[in-house]
């Protein structure tokens, strides 16, 4: 009797295990965006299995508009949007990091799907599917937080943010120095980020914040020039 339930066991051990032979961690379903904005939805594989696999990830359906385009990016390389699946090799016990599809939004708002499967090369049986809804809203207008000879730079969207916002300027000046700092309701800096004139807008990553009230300001040439408030919510 003890045999029969250890062999039973261990084939519900191994059918676990072979069920498991991979997943996608960290998956978020829901995205919102503006019109005129690059999306980059993360594709992660985890490959439990104690070989190299070659997974397919296929772009099974969209809905998108005419003005938009999506397309398969590792890392900086990416693909024309006439291809509809990707194929990596996945090491044993790697999680493939650096594949996404990438969105570019276009010019009108709306709701939008897609949905990808994912299984092991010539094992279709494996396959997972999941969908991601997209959102793509209307830009608000923001208002100009200050303006000088030297720069103008626009009031920080959204506000309150959950995981990321911009702040979008224009350094009029190429020899003036311009950063923000954030910095928390005690004073105690967190972020720094230089503003050179080859860029016009700073991404304001907040995935680490904890959630509550910070501040950040404009420097300019090494003098705090405003101030303004920055709420995080999780």
């Amino acid at each position: 009797m003890k045999v029969w339930a250890l062999l039973v066991c261990i084939a519900i051990t191994s059918l676990v295990a072979k069920a498991q032979q991979f997943d996608l961690p960290d998956i978020q379903e829901n995205y919102q965006t503006m019109i005129g904005e690059t999306l980059r939805i993360p594709i992660k594989i985890t490959n439990h299995s104690d070989k190299p696999v070659f997974y397919i990830i296929r772009k099974a359906q969209t809905d998108l508009g005419e003005s938009q385009k999506g397309y398969f990016c590792l890392d900086k390389n990416c693909l024309e949007t006439t291809f509809t699946e990707f194929s990596k090799r996945v090491e044993p016990g790697e999680t493939l990091q650096k594949l996404a599809f990438v969105l570019e939004t276009g010019l009108i708002a709306g709701q939008h799907t897609l949905k990808f499967q994912v299984y092991p090369k010539g094992n279709n049986a494996e396959m997972k599917e999941y969908q991601v809804n997209i959102q793509v809203q209307e830009r608000i207008e923001k208002p100009v937080l200050f303006h000088s000879k030297d720069i103008t730079i626009q009031d920080v969207y959204p506000n309150p943010v959950q995981d990321y916002a911009f702040i979008e300027y224009r350094l009029h000046n190429e020899n003036a120095k311009a950063k923000l700092i954030i910095h928390n309701i005690l004073g105690k800096p967190m972020d720094e980020f230089e503003l050179p004139t080859s860029e016009t807008r700073v991404k304001l990553q907040t995935e680490e914040y904890t959630a509550g009230i910070y501040f950040y300001t404009l420097y300019l040439d090494g003098n705090g020039i405003i101030t303004r408030k920055l709420i995080i919510r999780k």
